[in-house]
């Protein structure tokens, strides 16, 4: 939002006013998400392999809407319409221009000239393959625009390799130099540039309209406009972070690596925020993971997305949940599955090899073994037996299953829906309900059992004297 400050002063020589210069706080967003990916070896654009579950496109975009942005701006080329899908299901404002030719970084960022216009506050600049910068990482690139009219972010690098150098002067950047044009001093430096950077948008577009193409790769490259900052007496710093943060995406090995760190920082801040993970290295973790503290994690659990957990339950071995949320005090496995639209209510119990989807589990209800609840409603306080199932599905349409307040549903009832079974209600084991089950009444659906004196035995010396007959018939 914008921030209230004095009125504006003259221009100064960057042609900002000092209400420009103080005003901070107004970003926009460029996020660049043209790029192919060729060594991803993929027909998916690089920037929707999932990291986390989620395209590693919502990562950047997650982390640059800490500084709620005024504007944001996909530039996407390769594969746009579905980067473009992707993102109005991240971020419905955000806006999507396309870079028909990959002509360069600097290039890309000029597709957002027009989407920009008018604006007059800071442009911040992401990549949709650089997933990890750190909000606070951008925070602190912000507030150096205070000082500064341009402002770099880099890294120590634990091998600079054939990253540019960053030249530095106290706290004025020089230049960058790529690794091919340095020299010997200037490939000693261990501070090397991301490609991240803010400035004033009419700055930076003005900049980059004086970028040219004369390279080996007849690119326009936006770490030119270093140069033209200084070259016009503009102030220019680079701030630094982890090399971490900087991590980017380029094949498939980099995106196994970018998982890793995922799952690490994502475990690192649930033990931090008082979660017990007894095995954290086997708990896996999605982008929107929510668990409350006090909640017991045991090991091998998967988290798919769209999970909340509250405080104070129990996620049991090798569960896998999506798409649910399971209340204070819940436990849930080992061997269970919670399906999108799982919805468990207080202390509700879902036990070994059990699955439940679209389905509200109501508060104290048990489904202890082998059972499938979807498409349904368990009151308060029920049982559901072991091997229950509800048959929600005809072939074509989906039918729900009521089960009221304190029923008890025999083992190895099937539910055909669409069926209720009113409060206090019993179903027999082996039970095939069709038709609903009024309050307080036992059904029983089942063939009548019936015993024949002797028959076993005759039945098995049949039996035996057939399969001895087939081993000779064999020899």
């Amino acid at each position: 939002m914008p921030v209230t400050v004095a009125p504006p002063l003259a221009a100064d020589k960057t042609g900002q006013s000092k209400r420009q210069r103080e005003n901070v706080m107004r970003t926009a967003l460029v996020i660049l998400a043209a790029g192919k990916g060729t060594r991803m070896n993929s027909d998916l654009p690089k920037v929707l392999h999932p990291i986390g579950q989620a395209p590693m496109l919502a990562h950047a975009m997650q982390s640059g809407a800490a500084l709620n942005p005024e504007r944001t701006v996909i530039v996407a080329g390769h594969g746009a319409d579905a980067v473009a899908a992707a993102v109005a299901e991240i971020d419905e404002t955000a806006q999507v221009v396309i870079q028909q030719e990959q002509l360069g970084t600097a290039h890309a960022v000029d597709q957002a000239r027009d989407a920009l216009q008018g604006f007059d506050g800071d442009v911040v600049v992401l990549y949709g393959d650089t997933p990890f910068i750190r909000p606070e990482t951008l925070e602190r690139m912000v507030a150096a625009r205070q000082a500064h009219d341009l402002v770099i972010l880099g890294f120590e690098a634990a091998d600079p390799a054939r990253y540019g150098r960053l030249v530095m002067h106290g706290d004025r950047l020089e230049r960058i130099v790529e690794f091919k044009d340095a020299n010997d001093e200037e490939r000693a430096i261990t501070f090397c540039n991301s490609g991240i950077l803010a400035g004033n948008a009419a700055t930076l577009f003005d900049l980059i309209a004086q970028v040219e193409n004369d390279n080996a790769s007849e690119e326009y490259y936006l770490t030119d406009v270093v140069e033209l900052a200084r070259a016009r007496d503009l102030s220019v710093t680079a701030i630094a972070c982890s090399e971490e943060e900087t991590l980017g995406i380029n094949s498939r090995a980099d995106l196994a690596a970018a998982e890793a760190v995922f799952q690490s920082r994502a475990r690192a801040d649930l033990l931090e925020d008082g979660v017990t993970l007894t095995a954290p290295e086997t708990v896996h973790l999605a982008f929107d993971t929510v668990i409350g503290r006090d909640t017991l994690i045991e090991p091998n659990v998967v988290f798919g997305p769209g999970v909340t957990v509250e405080t104070g339950s129990t996620i049991r071995a090798f569960s896998h949940l999506e798409g649910c949320h399971v209340s204070r005090g819940a436990v849930v496995g080992p061997y269970a599955r919670l399906r999108p639209g799982a919805e468990l209510a207080e202390d509700v119990r879902i036990g070994n090899f059990v699955e439940i989807k679209n389905a509200e589990i109501a508060e104290g209800a048990k489904v202890n073994h082998l059972s499938y609840i979807g498409d349904a409603r368990v009151g308060a306080a029920s049982n559901i037996g072991a091997g229950t199932i509800t048959c929600n599905y005809d072939g074509v349409m989906k039918h729900r299953t009521e089960i009221g307040k304190r029923a008890f549903i025999g083992s190895n009832t099937m539910l055909v829906a669409p069926v209720a079974v009113g409060d206090g209600a019993m179903t027999a084991s082996g039970s095939v309900i069709t038709r609903d089950v009024e309050p307080d009444a036992l059904a029983i659906a089942r063939a009548s059992q019936e015993n024949k004196p002797g028959r076993a035995r005759k039945l098995f010396d049949i039996l035996k004297a057939r399969k001895e007959k087939r081993a000779r018939e064999a020899k």
